[in-house]
Order: C-alpha cells, then structure tokens, then sequence
C-alpha cells in the first residue's frame, strides 16, 4: 500500500542543488536574492547562481560605440555581482556561481538552465509596483509548463524579515 502512494522506495542521493536568481538591482531583485541565498545555505547540497543579462546594445552600426558601451555594461555587471556576493557570503556563507550573459534576458535564462543540468530552481522577484515584471510574465504564461525546474516567485514587497523568518 505504501508503494502505491509514494512509488518504490529508493536510497536518497547526494546532490547539487543549485538555485539560480536574476540579479538585476531592482529592489524586487534584492528580496528574490536574500531569499535564495538563505534557502541554498539551508538546503543539502544547496549552490547559487547569481545571473545577470546584458541587453544587446542599440548602436550596432557604430562598433567602437557598441564595443565600449559593452565594455562598460560588463564592467558594471561584474561591480555589482562582487558586491552582491561579498553581502550573500556574510550573510549566509554562500558563495555564488556569476553568470553574465548577453541577450534577452528571457532567452538567456532558458538557455542557461537547459545548459546547467543541476538546476534545483529558478527564483524571480515579483514586482510591487506597476505589475509582475517581464520575466515573472514570461515564466508564469508562456514557459511554466516547459521548464525543467520549480520557479520560484517572492513578492517584492517583503521585507528582509519576513524572508529570513522563512527561509
């Protein structure tokens, strides 16, 4: 009776289990991260990645323009992980994987968790104000059913308290 409802009994494995969070300096950005973070400390085997997108530039047909605006956005994107990093990792002793990438951000986070295998959940911060967020609307309409993981949504609108007391 047992194995009818629960299936066959089968040892527990040790595992990865990786959280990955768009980091993008939005406050709904930073309450998604703190909870995250707290969950992969809390979690056996529990990892983070901190993901950060670069949109593709606007000015493609003036390439020295382009190559700097590049530069620069890749040069604030690593200023702002290390820093975003060095807080998870006295916080909670974390210490994240960084992804930056370039592209549409929803495109590229689908691309990466079907390119990491050990993806235990893919966490969004839900925006407070003026709706959801573009990436909880692409996740939640047109992908929810496709992605190989759980995807978790925090409301922005929590405080630092109210994650840590769950998490």
């Amino acid at each position: 009776m047992t194995e009818e409802i629960h299936g066959p009994i089968r040892p527990v494995t040790k595992r990865v289990r990786k959280l990955m969070v768009v980091v993008d300096g939005s406050p709904e950005s930073k309450v998604a991260i703190r909870f995250a973070a707290a969950r992969a400390a809390h979690i056996t085997g529990g990892e983070l990645i901190l993901f950060h997108c670069i949109r593709p530039g606007e000015f493609q047909h003036w390439m020295a323009v382009a190559d700097r605006m590049r530069e620069e956005a890749y040069e604030e994107a690593e200023a702002l992980l290390a820093e975003v990093s060095e807080r998870l990792h006295a916080y909670c002793g974390v210490t994240p994987e960084i992804i930056i990438a370039e592209g549409e951000p929803q495109e590229e986070i689908k691309k990466s968790i079907d390119e990491q295998k050990d993806i235990f959940g893919l966490v969004l911060g839900v925006g407070s104000e003026g709706g959801p967020g573009p990436l909880v609307d692409y996740f939640t309409n047109e992908l929810a059913s496709q992605l190989p993981c759980p995807l978790f949504l925090i409301p922005g609108n929590m405080t630092y308290e109210q994650v840590d007391a769950m998490a």
